[in-house]
């Protein structure tokens, strides 16, 4: 080792740490790449094939970026890592998939106290194992060593992702009709979303442990709180294939309402009915141990909703069919109509038992 590397050793960014960690996470990026790929992984910058555009009539890129939040912390106090990257990935291409735009390429980033090569290479895993799953390669990322910033064990992970759309093809407000079907997909639990709020009530103020049994749950607090986030991405692209849709809401941070508000063009509302479904037990836990009200937690988490589709009530039946073949849960949540003013979204009655 290099003088220079010493010094920096002593400063505590271990170099070679870093290289170990980057060996060990090869074989996990390998399993994402696409044909449109070019290199290899440890370049300053990845390759994408742009010349697989010339397909389309009038493609258009899509973007988005994001992070997990305080899911990490979870993660971390389980010391289990290989889940998280799921979290990071939903929240990436989710976002861009509702616009109708397939995912590319991921880039990921990590900042930590301390480069553990296995915990790193746990969580590109993940990340890793989340891109097969969306059909989108892992291109590139960084880790990033920021001792006396961050602890030894702690860490913070977010990326970024880019797809692409034909431009007669972008689903949004302006698609979207009175007289449309809300219908939606069920979440895989939180998500990645609201965890401020969900660590607060259960582990500051009721001062639950991780490993507590929840026999409402059906398994332990903190295995109920690592469920990795639902990846829609290839499940949403077929539904778009196999009917008409107007508009789809990713529902994350701000809860169902605010963020199926957002598709809506002005003069629309929708009403969705609580009793056309029935949330998961980890939300009423939430509410209840929490003392949380109706409309806090309906603004926080999804309540179960992770997508919600508005399309033409001719395409409803197709939808929930081709989602029950992929192995999706999907119901009418509810319809649009005609309003006043902006966007509004309404959630009526009490939910089903």
């Amino acid at each position: 080792m290099s003088e220079a590397q010493s010094a920096y050793a002593a400063a505590g960014v271990d170099i070679e740490a870093g290289d170990r960690a980057v060996e060990l996470m090869k074989a996990h990026v390998a399993r994402t790449r696409r044909p449109e790929v070019l290199g290899g992984l440890g370049g300053f910058a990845g390759f994408f094939d742009a010349s697989a555009f010339k397909g389309y009539d009038h493609p258009v890129l899509a973007t988005s970026t994001d992070g997990v939040g305080t899911k990490v912390a979870i993660a971390q106090a389980m010391d289990r890592h290989d889940t998280i990257g799921f979290d990071l990935i939903g929240m990436l291409v989710d976002d861009l998939v509702v616009v109708g735009a397939e995912p590319l390429f991921v880039t990921d980033y990590i900042a930590c106290g301390k480069v553990v090569p296995e915990r790193i290479a746990d969580i590109v895993k993940g990340i890793a194992a989340a891109c097969e799953v969306a059909g989108a390669a892992l291109l590139g990322g960084e880790t990033a060593e920021h001792p006396g910033l961050l602890e030894p064990d702690e860490y913070d992970i977010a990326g970024a992702t880019t797809g692409v759309v034909e431009r007669d093809r972008i689903l949004g407000p302006d698609r979207v009709r009175a007289g449309d079907v809300v219908v939606g997909l069920a979440s895989s639990g939180l998500h990645s979303n609201g965890y401020s709020l969900v660590r607060h009530v259960l582990l500051d103020e009721a001062g639950w442990a991780l490993d507590r049994d929840v026999p409402e749950l059906g398994t332990t607090l903190g295995e109920a709180l690592l469920t990795p986030t639902q990846v829609y991405a290839k499940d949403i692209l077929a539904l778009i294939e196999a009917a008409e849709v107007h508009a789809i809401s990713h529902v994350t941070g701000g809860g169902l309402a605010n963020n199926l508000a957002r598709v809506l063009p002005a003069g629309v509302s929708a009403t969705l009915r609580r009793d056309s479904w029935a949330p998961p037990a980890i939300f009423s836990l939430v509410q209840q141990v929490g003392k949380v009200s109706r409309p806090d937690i309906e603004a926080t988490l999804n309540m179960g909703v992770g997508m919600a589709l508005v399309a033409p009530a001719a395409s409803v039946d197709q939808l929930v069919r081709t989602a029950s073949e992929r192995g999706l849960d999907a119901w009418v949540l509810g319809e649009t109509g005609a309003v006043d003013g902006p966007a509004a979204v309404e959630l009526v009655g009490e939910h089903a038992a």
